[in-house]
């Protein structure tokens, strides 16, 4: 069966969510923008993200969602990260999710994604995600904490375009789960059961008083907040109101 994913390779972008964005009437539903380079690629918190030229993954797929309420609109990135997940196992990486969008390997970060989104009243209109995934870099800047490719893990060299291909082909096969509640529903499970840290103590920095304190990661909510357990009473966060301690 064909594929429904349109990819388009630029030799050098600003960012590829950036690339999307601006020409976003011009582009189909699943359509694929991937750069060899980015000059100012974008991160979550207003981060960089910093990856060394023609080594790495760096591509923004929008998605066109029908029916997709505002409120659920965590199915999306459920459904990326563990499309993500899904190809970097299937190269023999024991591969989790790092709430909201990271997919960690041990304590070190693989992937990143930053997800942008429009609405239509109380639907998501258009989604932009963008993905980064670590492939072929061993060295990377002091700047970044905890980084890991899929080289570092495997000690194989990777090609962009096929890779990316796999990674399509994975997003490709959870799009129907978007089309119903309990489809996303399954997502959403399928997303809790691979969390970085769940069911066991770790260390949290609550990010609006600068608390730092133990808790339990138990899962999300539907609407994606994070649920955390501290002194035997559950807590939710936000993005941006909790940090991990690592």
């Amino acid at each position: 069966m064909e594929s429904m994913i349109r990819i388009k390779w630029f030799e050098e972008v600003d960012s590829t969510n950036n690339e999307l964005l601006r020409y976003i009437r011009d582009y189909d539903n699943l359509s694929v923008i991937a750069a060899v380079s980015q000059t100012a690629g974008r991160g979550q918190r207003g981060n960089r993200w910093l990856s060394k030229p023609g080594d790495n993954l760096t591509f923004s797929m929008l998605l066109r969602p029908q029916g997709l309420p505002v409120r659920e609109v965590m199915a999306l990135t459920c459904l990326a990260t563990l499309a993500v997940r899904d190809t970097l196992r299937d190269e023999g990486v024991p591969a989790v999710i790092k709430w909201p969008n990271d997919i960690y390997v041990g304590k070190k970060k693989i992937c990143g994604m930053l997800v942008e989104n429009g609405l239509d009243g109380t639907d998501i209109d258009w989604s932009v995600i963008g993905i980064g995934i670590n492939l072929n870099q061993t060295e990377f800047p002091g700047e970044l904490l905890n980084p890991t490719s899929l080289k570092r893990l495997t000690g194989r060299s990777y090609e962009l375009e096929p890779f990316l291909e796999k990674v399509c082909r994975e997003i490709e096969k959870l799009l129907p789960e978007l089309e119903s509640v309990e489809g996303r529903n399954g997502l959403r499970e399928a997303y809790e059961r691979d969390l970085f840290q769940k069911d066991i103590a770790a260390s949290y920095r609550d990010l609006s008083t600068g608390e730092e304190f133990t808790g339990i990661l138990r899962g999300i909510t539907p609407e994606g907040l994070v649920r955390i357990e501290a002194e035997g009473l559950e807590r939710t966060f936000g993005f941006k109101e909790v940090g991990y301690i690592l």
